[in-house]
This record gives structure tokens, C-alpha cells and sequence, in this order.
């Protein structure tokens, strides 16, 4: 084993964020957990919303705490002229920037990729919109479950006699920053290895990380004519599988997943039929069907953790439906230290999920949960940026920082 090395992996890299709410901060935070540098410039007067978003206990935000860990706050009114000013030396001190602004409002103010790349020829730079910063409504207004919508997942997912359904999570938003964060560490590698990067300017609209991970619905569209539907549990692009949820005797929600012709083998034997009439998948593709009634039947004779057992056992895919209460007590999340106590000066002890990827050498960490406003101005613009005292003195004074 590997001696972990007490610097994470990205140490060294800076990265500036002029986005709000959740797909490019996140992007940003997935850096941060694995050492980059990020400062998240917010408006001195309302700071970024996602500071009100979620529930409340004393009148202090819990989920900031762990959405904005790990990262630098400054202020900077970026409608100011002189803000802009400012936002461009941020820009110019980075490897990487990220932003989710309008692509018109960018170019007002001179943040946009043609203007930060003239001032820093080996920048970085992600731009996340709702319909890419090329298209012809690069600078209409998005959201992540509209993007949802438009990427094909939404189509697919709900009952066949019920509407189409979202997940319940900013699922566009979230693969959008994984997108983006994959992307710029593409880049990065580029930036680190040739002598002569020029910059990378990386476009990603809110729809197409989605749309990307659904591989097959296009392909299959073009040369079959096969529009893939709601199916409920079960999935479209594997309609002939026994994957489903199923409920409990003692009223515990289980999810089976099958994907091979062993597995779902496995499971007409796990129900006491003759395994050798199941092997192959012309015989099993009559009677998913009917498997699938059987071990909803036998699934609902039982308490949960009888048939866990027995299906694992049975070496059949299943797992109860964990809510955030089972995740805590869960001993394999336990066992990854996926969940870490992390110390906030304001609240105490707050639990939140850890560092994920884990990298055994260069590991990431929590260093602190998110800051309060503009808390990192002096540090950021004098020590990094070098600006006096007299300029820092001006710009507070006039409402800038």
C-alpha cells in the first residue's frame, strides 16, 4: 500500500468560480475536495443564493455548510465596472475558471472566454448554460431539470400510464458538473504536460451530460425506429430483465436488478423453479413476465432482511431502498468512511458525505465547510493578487468587494 502523501492531488491548481446556484459551483467543489485552490465570488450584497437554499435550524443554512466546502468566499460586485476590473486579475491569476453567467452578460462585461483568454493565454475555461454557449439560445435562461427534460432521461423515466417523471435530486445539474469537472481535467493534464497550451475553452449545456450517459436511445432510434418508453422500474434498453421493487413484509421497499442471463437464472432458482429451463435468453425472455409477479409474491411473504439474505445467498442483485437514515447506519458506507464528521465553527460537529473519488496516495480532504461571506476578501486580493491597502480601502468603501 501506498504511503499517503499529506498534499491531495490537486494542490497548486487555482481555480476561480464567478457561478451560482449548483452545477458549476459543484464542479468547482470537486475540485476543491482534491486540494485545488477555488474561490467562489459572490455579490456583496446577497451573496450566492444557494446560501438560502434548504431547510434552516437557528436561523443558519445546513446545506452550505457542505455544498460550498472547502472553498475561498470573496465579494465582488461583477456590475460594476471596476468589479469587472477585479474579475479579470482574478482571471488572469487562475488556471481554471468557471461560470454559469448569461454568455451576453459575459460579454458585457468582459469575463467571456475571447476576452479572459487575451489576458491569460494558458486559462481554463468552463461555461455552463442551458443550451450551450453556441447555439442559438446561448444566452436564453436555464435550469437543470430543464435540461433533464430535454436530454432524453425524463422521457424514460415514470409509469406507462403515469406522466413523465424527474428525479428527485438536481440530477441535470450534478452530471453537469461531473461533466464539467471531467473536462477540465482534460485540460489541465494538456496545460500541465505542453510547453506550448494555448487555453482550452470547455461548452457544456445543462442537457448534454445526461444526454451523453443515455448511449443507446439515439442509436437505436436511427437504425431500429425504436422509441424507448416508460417502463417503470424496469429499463428500456433492457425491457427483458427482472428489475423492479418490491415490498416487504415488513413494509421495507427492496430493489432486485438483473442484466445478465445468469443473473436472472439466479433468481428463478432463488424462487425454487428448475434453473436448466432459465439459461439461456430465449428461454427466459417469455417468462420475465411472470418471474416478476412470483417474486413480488415471495418478496412480500418475507421481512426485508430474510430475503437480503437469502438472495445473497442466492448470489441475486437486491438491495433494501436506503433512506438518508439507513446511509448513516449502513456498515459498507461505514467501512469507505464515504460519511466524516467535519467541524464548523458556527454549529460544531456537522456529518456530511466524504471525499469521493478516494485516491490512496495523493487522498482529498475537509479542511472546512462553507464560508461565510466574503470572509476570504483580505486574503485573496492582498496576498494573492497583491492590492494595497489603500485599493482594498476604496473598493470596500464604494460597495465593490
Amino acid at each position: 500500500m501506498n504511503t499517503p502523501n499529506k498534499s491531495p492531488i490537486l494542490t497548486g491548481l487555482r481555480v476561480v468560480e464567478f457561478a451560482h446556484i449548483i452545477a458549476g459551483p459543484l464542479a468547482g467543489t470537486l475540485l476543491a475536495d482534491l486540494g485545488a485552490t477555488v474561490v467562489h465570488v459572490e455579490s456583496p450584497q446577497t451573496g450566492d443564493p444557494s446560501r438560502s437554499m434548504g431547510d434552516t435550524r437557528g436561523g443558519v443554512n445546513r446545506r452550505w455548510k457542505a455544498s460550498a466546502r472547502n472553498k475561498r468566499s470573496v465579494c465582488l460586485n461583477l456590475r460594476d465596472p471596476e468589479g469587472q476590473k477585479l474579475a479579470r486579475r482574478l482571471a488572469r491569476w487562475a488556471d481554471v475558471v468557471i461560470t454559469n453567467i448569461k454568455a451576453d452578460t459575459l460579454e458585457k462585461w468582459e469575463l467571456d472566454w475571447p476576452s479572459l483568454h487575451r489576458i491569460n493565454k494558458r486559462l481554463v475555461y468552463l461555461q455552463i448554460s442551458g443550451y450551450g454557449a453556441k447555439s442559438s439560445l446561448r444566452s436564453a435562461p436555464g435550469f437543470g431539470k430543464v435540461g433533464e427534460a430535454r436530454s432524453g432521461a425524463v422521457h424514460l423515466t415514470g409509469f406507462p400510464d403515469g406522466p413523465p417523471l424527474h428525479s428527485g435530486f438536481s440530477h441535470g445539474d450534478s452530471l453537469t458538473a461531473l461533466m464539467g469537472a471531467f473536462g477540465i481535467m482534460a485540460a489541465v493534464y494538456r496545460q500541465a504536460s505542453d510547453p506550448d497550451f494555448g487555453g482550452e475553452w470547455i461548452d457544456i449545456a445543462l442537457f448534454e451530460a445526461l444526454f451523453r450517459l443515455i448511449e443507446w436511445q439515439i442509436i437505436q432510434y436511427d437504425q431500429l425506429g425504436i422509441v424507448g418508453g416508460r417502463n417503470g422500474n424496469h429499463m428500456s434498453a433492457r425491457p427483458k430483465s427482472v428489475t423492479n421493487t418490491y415490498l416487504s413484509r415488513d413494509e421495507q421497499w427492496i430493489t432486485v436488478a438483473s442484466a445478465t442471463p445468469r443473473s436472472i437464472q439466479n433468481i428463478a432458482t432463488l424462487l425454487g423453479l428448475d434453473g436448466s429451463d432459465f439459461v439461456t435468453p430465449e428461454q427466459q425472455r417469455p417468462e420475465v413476465q411472470r418471474l416478476d409477479g412470483l417474486l413480488a409474491e415471495w418478496i412480500a411473504c418475507r421481512d426485508a432482511d430474510e430475503c437480503l439474505a437469502a438472495m445473497a445467498e442466492s448470489e441475486v442483485a437486491a438491495s433494501k431502498i436506503f433512506s438518508p437514515e439507513d446511509i448513516i447506519d449502513d456498515p459498507t458506507y461505514n467501512e469507505l468512511q464515504d460519511i466524516v464528521t467535519v467541524e464548523d465553527a458556527e454549529v460544531g460537529n456537522l456529518r456530511m458525505h466524504g471525499v469521493i473519488p478516494r485516491l490512496e496516495t495523493y487522498p482529498g480532504t475537509i479542511w472546512r465547510t462553507g464560508p461565510a461571506l466574503g470572509v476570504d476578501n483580505e486574503l485573496v486580493y492582498r496576498d494573492w493578487l497583491g492590492l494595497t491597502e489603500t485599493e482594498l480601502e476604496q473598493l470596500g468603501g464604494t460597495g465593490i468587494i
